[in-house]
């Protein structure tokens, strides 16, 4: 009697042929990243690391299945990792970080809810995240008002701009037929 594998290597391949197209931006975000987090532009950091929900949003919306957000997330991730070898580790946190808030979102729905408002819910969960995290990592309470307030808002906006980007991008691989059953 044959088994039925829960991620068939047809679904493997999808995430990995998604992970590495969306790593490519991720290696591109990477080498943005240290340039202006040293300019006067920091607040706009954000919307470049919005750019990692990526990998997660296509493949959910492409093969609707558990673990490829998680799956596509690592794969991006060290695809991202041979642009910048030493953030690496950051890489891989945040694809497991993002992969995780993605995945969980979905799980709460049990898998059936594919609507664009699940979607935009685990990225406003992600700009949230992000805009703590970052806020107290990068100081930005020494920065002017008008500064932090643009930044917070930069860093919630910015995962739902690329979820949906990423959504049209996962709708029009389905519709060529990317994942046909």
């Amino acid at each position: 009697m044959a088994r039925t594998s829960v991620l068939p290597t047809r679904v493997l391949l999808i995430c990995a042929a998604i992970g590495v197209a969306t790593g490519l931006i991720g290696g591109i975000a990477g080498w943005v990243t240290p340039i202006l987090l040293a300019s006067p532009l920091l607040f706009l950091y954000g919307l470049v690391l919005g750019s990692h929900v990526l990998p997660g949003i296509i493949a959910q919306e492409v093969l609707r299945r558990p673990f490829v957000a998680l799956i596509t997330h690592l794969i991006a991730a060290l695809v991202s990792s041979a642009f910048n070898p030493a953030w690496a580790l950051r890489f891989i946190g945040t694809a497991l970080l993002f992969g995780a808030i993605q995945e969980g979102v979905a799980a709460l729905t049990r898998y059936r809810a594919w609507g664009a408002w699940r979607f935009f819910i685990s990225a406003a969960l992600i700009g949230v995240v992000v805009a703590v995290a970052v806020f107290f990592a990068a100081h930005l309470g020494t920065m002017p008002l008008w500064a932090q307030i643009t930044y917070l808002a930069i860093s919630v906006l910015g995962p739902i701009a690329w979820t949906a980007i990423g959504l049209a991008v996962g709708t029009a691989l389905s519709r060529a037929g990317v994942a046909r059953r």
